[in-house]
């Protein structure tokens, strides 16, 4: 063994016991969607944890115990704050105090649909900073097969210490579903992918003190990191396919969600998926697009996520034309009519308007003269374009008001057999309604 390898196994060793016996102390860069749970997590299994974040507001909020996420309990954020085992903080030099960070931070896409990976790039500067020998660095945020090598580790060595010899570094995907009441952050499985063996068992051995679910262990970061844009990619794609048969459906004259209720009674070799107003949140819309960048590095043309990205965009524009053809029906026009949206969030019970496509059917129906009021359990207010939309009441009274209900998004909380009693006309693009016995105007998407 070379002396290189055996101060890199020494230093392992060191940072494994101290996981083990949970004096290790763990720092999370981004306190979000997959940042706050994680470090709830984390501390809940023992550790002290610290949290970074430039907000100062959520560092507030978090010192204070005040939770902003629906994925985490708010009696588990104000315990382990009362107990002193998380605290948050904007003062990188605190990544001093710590044994192993993980960067959860965003990595949207620019103007141009490519990736942007400003933030990543700057907490990998700050961490830089204050990097000390036998650290742990585990990258989080999705992003494209290479990010975790290629952008990461130069940056990081920039402070004089060697990867895989004085620090470790990895790719381990965050995977949330916002709103999943089975599977969170603690019981789904994680992947890991380390720049060296050592790398991978460091960071393997983490995960497994936290987390309940298994740790699948891959031979490189860039594997982790395609293996998530692959399981967005899937269900880009397959959404896709499901969004235009309800195109299809719509013009033949068939119900495409009886259709896929009886395609998935066959036990094998299908998986439902189901149509909707179009694609939301930061990842689904968003992942398969860092690999159609990085394709072109190899001279490659991914046609299928492209196409399947067509689609999903055209839903909204589809979803407006189908209310104005409903509207056409009671002899009214678009311009002028009252279009009362219910749900803005991307998706059920959450309360998440990150790329929401009932924002894009907002856009659409006001361009068109259309006034807009909408009910939300979960949003009651938010801003877009400049101007600040109120969420109203969902009464008899504000249903009746209007001239065409559309259901957005299909909110448990929602009384459906309310809306099916009272609403003069419906465009139900969630079949939210189908146990329910519908109004004379109805139409499914």
């Amino acid at each position: 063994m070379t002396p290189s390898v055996a101060v890199a196994s020494s230093l392992a060793e060191e940072l494994i016991q101290k996981i083990e016996q949970k004096t290790a102390v763990i720092g999370v860069v981004g306190l979000g969607y997959v940042g706050l749970p994680l470090a709830v997590e984390k501390a809940k299994a023992g550790y002290n944890v610290i949290g970074f974040d430039v907000q100062s507001s959520k560092v507030d909020m978090v010192n204070e115990g005040v939770n902003y996420i629906g994925d985490v309990v708010d009696n588990d954020l104000r315990e382990i704050v009362q107990q002193q085992k998380l605290r948050a903080t904007s003062d990188y030099s605190f990544i001093n105090e710590v044994d192993a960070i993980a960067i959860c931070v965003p990595t949207p896409l620019d103007t141009y649909q490519q990736p942007d990976t400003s933030y990543v790039e700057s907490s990998a500067r700050e961490i830089a900073k204050y990097l000390h020998p036998g650290m742990l660095v585990v990258l989080e945020s999705t992003t494209y097969p290479g990010t975790t090598e290629e952008l990461l580790k130069p940056i990081l060595e920039e402070s004089g210490l060697v990867c895989g010899k004085d620090f470790f570094l990895a790719y381990s995907p965050e995977r949330v579903d916002p709103g999943n009441k089975h599977y969170n952050t603690k019981n789904t499985p994680k992947v890991v992918g380390g720049v060296t063996p050592n790398c991978t068992k460091v960071a393997a051995s983490m995960y497994r003190s936290v987390l309940e679910g298994d740790v699948h262990e891959v031979s490189s970061p860039a594997v982790a990191e395609l293996e998530k844009i692959y399981e967005n990619t899937f269900r880009h794609i397959n959404i896709a396919l499901a969004n235009e048969m309800a195109i299809l459906c719509n013009k033949m004259g068939i119900d495409v969600w009886e259709m896929i209720d009886a395609a998935k009674t066959k036990p094998y070799g299908f998986m439902a998926f189901y149509p909707g107003p179009g694609l939301g949140g930061h990842c689904i819309p968003i992942d398969p697009f860092y690999l159609t960048w990085k394709a072109r590095e190899y001279n490659y043309h991914t046609r299928l996520i492209e196409l399947a990205g067509e689609i999903n965009n055209s839903m909204p524009e589809f979803v407006a034309e189908r209310a104005a053809n409903l509207l056409n029906k009671e002899g009214k026009p678009l311009k002028g009519s009252t279009v009362y949206l219910l749900g803005v969030a991307y998706k059920k019970d959450i309360n998440d308007i990150r790329e929401s496509p009932v924002l894009n059917i907002i856009d659409i129906l006001e361009e068109k003269g259309a006034n807009i009021v909408y009910s939300d359990p979960h949003i009651p207010s938010f801003k877009r374009r400049g101007k600040e939309y109120h969420a109203v009441g969902l009464t008899q009274e504000s249903l009746q008001k209007s001239d065409l209900v559309m259901v957005t998004t299909d909110h448990t909380a929602f009384d459906y057999s309310l809306i099916s009693r009272f609403a003069p006309a419906v465009l139900d693009t969630r079949n939210a309604l189908k146990t329910e016995a519908k109004p004379k105007l109805y139409e499914i998407l």
